[in-house]
């Protein structure tokens, strides 16, 4: 099993719902964030921050230099990975910077709560 973790935009949420339904993804955990790229920060603001200096690093630190952004999860079997994988990617591809990031992560195992199933049947 492996959780796909999606940073994406958050005026794709419905695309994205959509890819993943269309992909065969039941089930998904959509939560709201705030982050930032790297290519939305000075590259010698990020040196000053890293040798401590406090007004480098009160730029990192400010609220509106973070942009809101939704993290989508979602649990899947080993060989759904590569279709739920490109479905994010057609479905939250603009070309354009701040397009996102998706991490594939291992997961040792999955429990459903209401049943007691364990493993692969706990997410199908």
């Amino acid at each position: 099993m492996k959780e796909i973790m999606a940073v994406i935009r958050m005026n794709m949420m419905n695309q994205t719902k959509k890819a993943l339904t269309d992909a065969g993804v039941p089930a998904f955990v959509a939560m709201e964030a705030t982050g930032r790229g790297k290519g939305l920060v000075n590259p010698m603001v990020l040196k000053g921050a890293a040798k401590g200096y406090e007004e480098a690093m009160s730029v990192l630190g400010e609220k509106d230099k973070l942009y809101p952004k939704r993290v989508v999860s979602v649990i899947v079997r080993d060989d759904q990975v590569e279709d739920v994988v490109e479905a994010l990617i057609e479905a939250n591809r603009t070309g354009k910077p701040g397009d996102g990031k998706i991490f594939v992560l291992p997961v040792a195992e999955a429990v459903r709560v209401r049943t007691g199933e364990i493993g692969k049947k706990a997410i199908d």
